[in-house]
Protein backbone atom coordinates (compact mmCIF):
# COMPACT_ATOMS: atom_id res chain seq x y z
CA UNK A 1 0.00 0.00 0.00
CA UNK A 2 1.36 3.41 -1.01
CA UNK A 3 0.39 6.87 0.13
CA UNK A 4 -0.23 7.97 -3.43
CA UNK A 5 -2.84 5.23 -3.80
CA UNK A 6 -4.65 6.56 -0.73
CA UNK A 7 -4.45 10.09 -2.15
CA UNK A 8 -5.94 8.89 -5.46
CA UNK A 9 -8.71 7.03 -3.62
CA UNK A 10 -9.64 10.12 -1.54
CA UNK A 11 -9.61 12.35 -4.62
CA UNK A 12 -11.94 10.03 -6.56
CA UNK A 13 -14.36 9.85 -3.63
CA UNK A 14 -14.40 13.64 -3.26
CA UNK A 15 -14.84 14.25 -6.98
CA UNK A 16 -17.18 11.24 -7.53
CA UNK A 17 -15.48 10.85 -10.90
CA UNK A 18 -12.17 9.39 -12.12
CA UNK A 19 -11.62 12.00 -14.83
CA UNK A 20 -12.14 14.97 -12.51
CA UNK A 21 -9.97 13.37 -9.84
CA UNK A 22 -7.17 12.81 -12.36
CA UNK A 23 -7.40 16.44 -13.50
CA UNK A 24 -7.21 17.61 -9.89
CA UNK A 25 -4.14 15.43 -9.33
CA UNK A 26 -2.59 16.50 -12.67
CA UNK A 27 -2.37 12.87 -13.74
CA UNK A 28 -3.71 10.71 -16.56
CA UNK A 29 -7.02 9.02 -15.75
CA UNK A 30 -5.90 5.46 -16.64
CA UNK A 31 -3.01 5.73 -14.21
CA UNK A 32 -5.28 6.81 -11.34
CA UNK A 33 -7.71 3.99 -12.12
CA UNK A 34 -4.91 1.40 -12.29
CA UNK A 35 -3.42 2.44 -8.94
CA UNK A 36 -6.78 2.23 -7.18
CA UNK A 37 -7.45 -1.21 -8.66
CA UNK A 38 -4.03 -2.31 -7.41
CA UNK A 39 -4.95 -1.01 -3.94
CA UNK A 40 -8.26 -2.92 -4.07
CA UNK A 41 -6.47 -6.13 -5.09
CA UNK A 42 -4.05 -5.74 -2.20
CA UNK A 43 -6.88 -5.19 0.28
CA UNK A 44 -9.01 -7.92 -1.25
CA UNK A 45 -12.16 -5.78 -1.39
CA UNK A 46 -13.60 -3.21 -3.84
CA UNK A 47 -13.44 0.32 -2.43
CA UNK A 48 -15.43 2.06 -5.16
CA UNK A 49 -18.75 1.38 -6.84
CA UNK A 50 -18.31 2.19 -10.53
CA UNK A 51 -21.72 0.93 -11.69
CA UNK A 52 -23.66 4.22 -11.66
CA UNK A 53 -23.18 7.61 -13.26
CA UNK A 54 -21.25 8.73 -10.16
CA UNK A 55 -18.40 6.86 -8.55
CA UNK A 56 -19.27 6.22 -4.89
CA UNK A 57 -17.46 4.39 -2.10
CA UNK A 58 -18.60 0.91 -1.20
CA UNK A 59 -19.34 0.02 2.41
CA UNK A 60 -15.69 -1.00 2.77
CA UNK A 61 -14.61 2.20 1.04
CA UNK A 62 -16.68 4.28 3.49
CA UNK A 63 -14.99 2.49 6.39
CA UNK A 64 -11.50 2.97 4.90
CA UNK A 65 -11.99 6.64 3.93
CA UNK A 66 -11.38 8.27 7.36
CA UNK A 67 -8.20 6.22 7.83
CA UNK A 68 -6.95 7.22 4.38
CA UNK A 69 -7.59 10.89 5.15
CA UNK A 70 -5.91 10.56 8.54
CA UNK A 71 -2.82 8.96 6.96
CA UNK A 72 -2.53 11.76 4.40
CA UNK A 73 -3.06 14.39 7.10
CA UNK A 74 -0.36 12.79 9.24
CA UNK A 75 2.15 12.91 6.38
CA UNK A 76 1.30 16.56 5.72
CA UNK A 77 1.71 17.24 9.44
CA UNK A 78 5.20 15.70 9.34
CA UNK A 79 6.13 17.91 6.39
CA UNK A 80 4.76 21.05 8.06
CA UNK A 81 6.52 20.28 11.34
CA UNK A 82 9.86 19.85 9.60
CA UNK A 83 9.23 23.01 7.56
CA UNK A 84 8.41 24.93 10.73
CA UNK A 85 11.63 23.85 12.41
CA UNK A 86 13.75 24.66 9.37
CA UNK A 87 12.07 28.04 8.89
CA UNK A 88 10.68 27.17 5.47
CA UNK A 89 6.94 27.68 5.63
CA UNK A 90 4.82 25.54 3.34
CA UNK A 91 1.14 24.93 2.87
CA UNK A 92 -1.85 27.17 2.19
CA UNK A 93 -3.38 30.21 3.87
CA UNK A 94 -7.08 30.95 3.26
CA UNK A 95 -8.24 34.42 4.32
CA UNK A 96 -11.83 35.67 4.16
CA UNK A 97 -12.95 39.30 4.31
CA UNK A 98 -16.19 41.24 4.29
CA UNK A 99 -16.25 43.66 1.39
CA UNK A 100 -14.72 47.05 2.13
CA UNK A 101 -14.47 46.27 5.83
CA UNK A 102 -10.95 47.45 6.48
CA UNK A 103 -9.89 49.25 3.34
CA UNK A 104 -9.10 52.37 5.36
CA UNK A 105 -7.26 50.48 8.09
CA UNK A 106 -4.66 48.43 6.29
CA UNK A 107 -3.56 47.42 2.82
CA UNK A 108 -4.45 43.73 2.62
CA UNK A 109 -2.98 43.40 -0.88
CA UNK A 110 0.42 44.55 0.35
CA UNK A 111 0.30 42.25 3.38
CA UNK A 112 -0.53 39.27 1.18
CA UNK A 113 2.18 40.21 -1.33
CA UNK A 114 4.84 40.77 1.35
CA UNK A 115 4.06 37.44 3.00
CA UNK A 116 4.14 35.67 -0.36
CA UNK A 117 7.50 37.28 -1.20
CA UNK A 118 8.93 36.05 2.11
CA UNK A 119 7.40 32.57 1.73
CA UNK A 120 6.96 31.83 -1.99
CA UNK A 121 6.09 28.17 -1.38
CA UNK A 122 2.93 29.15 0.51
CA UNK A 123 -0.29 29.23 -1.51
CA UNK A 124 -2.36 32.32 -0.64
CA UNK A 125 -6.14 32.58 -1.11
CA UNK A 126 -8.46 35.54 -0.47
CA UNK A 127 -12.26 35.43 -0.67
CA UNK A 128 -15.06 37.90 0.11
CA UNK A 129 -18.34 36.74 1.63
CA UNK A 130 -20.85 37.51 4.35
CA UNK A 131 -19.77 37.29 7.98
CA UNK A 132 -22.21 34.45 8.65
CA UNK A 133 -20.88 32.24 5.86
CA UNK A 134 -17.26 33.00 6.72
CA UNK A 135 -17.79 31.97 10.35
CA UNK A 136 -19.20 28.66 9.09
CA UNK A 137 -16.21 28.25 6.74
CA UNK A 138 -13.84 29.04 9.60
CA UNK A 139 -15.42 26.39 11.83
CA UNK A 140 -15.43 23.91 8.95
CA UNK A 141 -11.75 24.47 8.14
CA UNK A 142 -12.27 26.03 4.69
CA UNK A 143 -10.87 29.33 6.02
CA UNK A 144 -7.93 29.83 8.37
CA UNK A 145 -8.57 33.49 9.23
CA UNK A 146 -11.36 35.96 8.50
CA UNK A 147 -12.19 39.65 8.91
CA UNK A 148 -15.90 39.87 9.69
CA UNK A 149 -18.61 42.14 11.06
CA UNK A 150 -19.60 41.22 14.61
CA UNK A 151 -23.11 41.78 15.92
CA UNK A 152 -22.44 39.86 19.16
CA UNK A 153 -19.58 38.26 20.99
CA UNK A 154 -17.78 35.66 18.85
CA UNK A 155 -19.33 32.18 19.05
CA UNK A 156 -17.71 29.43 21.14
CA UNK A 157 -14.47 28.14 19.67
CA UNK A 158 -13.72 31.42 17.86
CA UNK A 159 -11.21 34.03 19.05
CA UNK A 160 -11.38 37.65 17.92
CA UNK A 161 -9.38 40.85 17.84
CA UNK A 162 -11.41 44.01 17.26
CA UNK A 163 -10.30 46.08 14.27
CA UNK A 164 -13.05 48.69 14.21
CA UNK A 165 -15.65 49.65 16.83
CA UNK A 166 -17.65 52.78 16.00
CA UNK A 167 -21.26 54.00 16.42
CA UNK A 168 -23.74 53.34 13.64
CA UNK A 169 -25.19 56.38 11.90
CA UNK A 170 -28.04 57.14 9.55
CA UNK A 171 -26.60 58.77 6.42
CA UNK A 172 -28.94 60.78 4.19
CA UNK A 173 -28.94 63.45 1.52
CA UNK A 174 -28.63 66.99 2.99
CA UNK A 175 -32.27 67.88 2.25
CA UNK A 176 -33.73 64.75 3.88
CA UNK A 177 -36.40 65.61 6.50
CA UNK A 178 -34.68 63.33 9.03
CA UNK A 179 -32.03 66.02 9.59
CA UNK A 180 -34.46 68.96 9.37
CA UNK A 181 -35.23 69.53 13.09
CA UNK A 182 -32.60 72.05 14.30
CA UNK A 183 -30.35 70.86 17.07
CA UNK A 184 -31.10 67.17 16.52
CA UNK A 185 -27.99 65.25 17.62
CA UNK A 186 -29.19 61.65 17.31
CA UNK A 187 -31.90 59.67 15.57
CA UNK A 188 -34.34 57.39 17.41
CA UNK A 189 -34.81 54.03 15.68
CA UNK A 190 -38.55 54.73 15.35
CA UNK A 191 -37.68 57.46 12.82
CA UNK A 192 -36.64 54.68 10.41
CA UNK A 193 -40.10 53.09 10.40
CA UNK A 194 -41.47 53.01 6.85
CA UNK A 195 -38.40 54.69 5.39
CA UNK A 196 -36.52 53.02 2.50
CA UNK A 197 -33.30 51.76 4.07
CA UNK A 198 -29.95 51.03 2.43
CA UNK A 199 -27.95 48.28 4.10
CA UNK A 200 -25.41 45.52 3.77
CA UNK A 201 -26.88 42.09 2.83
CA UNK A 202 -28.26 39.53 5.31
CA UNK A 203 -25.54 37.53 7.02
CA UNK A 204 -23.42 40.61 7.77
CA UNK A 205 -22.83 41.95 11.26
CA UNK A 206 -24.16 45.41 10.42
CA UNK A 207 -27.39 44.00 8.98
CA UNK A 208 -27.93 41.91 12.10
CA UNK A 209 -27.52 44.99 14.32
CA UNK A 210 -29.97 46.99 12.16
CA UNK A 211 -32.63 44.25 12.21
CA UNK A 212 -32.27 43.84 15.96
CA UNK A 213 -32.56 47.61 16.48
CA UNK A 214 -35.75 47.83 14.42
CA UNK A 215 -37.26 44.77 16.11
CA UNK A 216 -36.68 46.36 19.52
CA UNK A 217 -38.51 49.46 18.24
CA UNK A 218 -41.46 47.32 17.13
CA UNK A 219 -41.17 47.20 13.35
CA UNK A 220 -39.47 45.36 10.49
CA UNK A 221 -37.02 47.41 8.41
CA UNK A 222 -37.96 48.21 4.83
CA UNK A 223 -34.75 47.38 2.97
CA UNK A 224 -34.90 49.13 -0.39
CA UNK A 225 -31.30 48.60 -1.48
CA UNK A 226 -28.62 46.08 -0.52
CA UNK A 227 -24.95 46.28 -1.45
CA UNK A 228 -21.78 44.61 -0.23
CA UNK A 229 -19.73 47.80 -0.30
CA UNK A 230 -20.16 50.60 2.29
CA UNK A 231 -18.91 52.99 -0.40
CA UNK A 232 -21.89 52.11 -2.63
CA UNK A 233 -24.29 52.42 0.32
CA UNK A 234 -23.08 55.99 0.87
CA UNK A 235 -23.43 56.84 -2.82
CA UNK A 236 -27.01 55.55 -2.94
CA UNK A 237 -27.95 57.59 0.13
CA UNK A 238 -26.32 60.73 -1.28
CA UNK A 239 -28.60 60.47 -4.34
CA UNK A 240 -31.67 60.52 -2.09
CA UNK A 241 -32.61 56.85 -2.57
CA UNK A 242 -32.99 56.11 1.14
CA UNK A 243 -31.36 56.11 4.52
CA UNK A 244 -28.01 54.28 4.66
CA UNK A 245 -27.17 52.66 7.98
CA UNK A 246 -23.38 52.61 8.11
CA UNK A 247 -20.50 52.88 10.58
CA UNK A 248 -19.76 56.50 11.54
CA UNK A 249 -17.98 58.43 8.80
CA UNK A 250 -15.28 61.05 9.36
CA UNK A 251 -16.65 64.55 8.77
CA UNK A 252 -14.54 65.07 5.64
CA UNK A 253 -15.69 61.73 4.18
CA UNK A 254 -19.36 62.61 4.77
CA UNK A 255 -18.84 65.97 3.05
CA UNK A 256 -17.07 64.27 0.13
CA UNK A 257 -20.09 62.00 -0.37
CA UNK A 258 -22.50 64.91 0.07
CA UNK A 259 -24.13 63.29 3.13
CA UNK A 260 -25.54 64.36 6.48
CA UNK A 261 -25.19 61.82 9.27
CA UNK A 262 -26.85 61.35 12.65
CA UNK A 263 -25.86 58.76 15.27
CA UNK A 264 -28.55 56.17 15.93
CA UNK A 265 -29.91 56.23 19.47
CA UNK A 266 -30.33 53.11 21.55
CA UNK A 267 -29.38 51.46 24.80
CA UNK A 268 -26.75 50.29 24.35
CA UNK A 269 -25.94 52.54 21.41
CA UNK A 270 -25.76 50.42 18.21
CA UNK A 271 -22.25 50.01 16.95
CA UNK A 272 -20.49 48.72 13.88
CA UNK A 273 -17.74 46.30 14.82
CA UNK A 274 -15.21 44.62 12.56
CA UNK A 275 -13.00 41.87 13.96
CA UNK A 276 -10.17 39.60 12.93
CA UNK A 277 -11.27 36.07 13.87
CA UNK A 278 -9.72 32.61 13.94
CA UNK A 279 -10.39 29.24 15.54
CA UNK A 280 -9.47 29.32 19.22
CA UNK A 281 -7.29 26.24 18.85
CA UNK A 282 -5.35 28.18 16.20
CA UNK A 283 -4.91 27.67 12.45
CA UNK A 284 -3.73 24.14 11.72
CA UNK A 285 -0.62 24.93 9.66
CA UNK A 286 2.54 26.94 10.43
CA UNK A 287 1.98 29.21 7.42
CA UNK A 288 -1.50 30.21 8.58
CA UNK A 289 -0.24 30.73 12.13
CA UNK A 290 2.55 32.98 10.88
CA UNK A 291 0.17 35.00 8.71
CA UNK A 292 -2.25 35.38 11.62
CA UNK A 293 0.54 36.92 13.70
CA UNK A 294 1.33 39.29 10.86
CA UNK A 295 -2.32 40.39 10.62
CA UNK A 296 -2.67 40.77 14.39
CA UNK A 297 0.37 43.05 14.46
CA UNK A 298 -0.86 45.10 11.49
CA UNK A 299 -4.30 45.60 13.04
CA UNK A 300 -3.20 46.14 16.63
Amino acid sequence: MELRQLAYFVAVVEEANFTRAAARLHLAQPGVSAQIRQLERELGEPLLDRSGGRVTPTAVGEAVLPYARAALAAVEGVRETVAEFTGLLRGRVALGMVSGATADRFDVASLLADFHDAHPTVEMALTEDTSERMLAALRGGELDIAVIGLADEPPPGISAQLVLDVPLVAAVAPDDPLVAPPGRTELPPTALRGRPLISLPPGTGLRAVLERLCAAAGFRPHIAFEAGSPHLLAQLAARGLGVAVVPALPADAARAYGLRTLPLAGEPRPRGRIALVWRSDGPSGPAARAFLELLRAALR
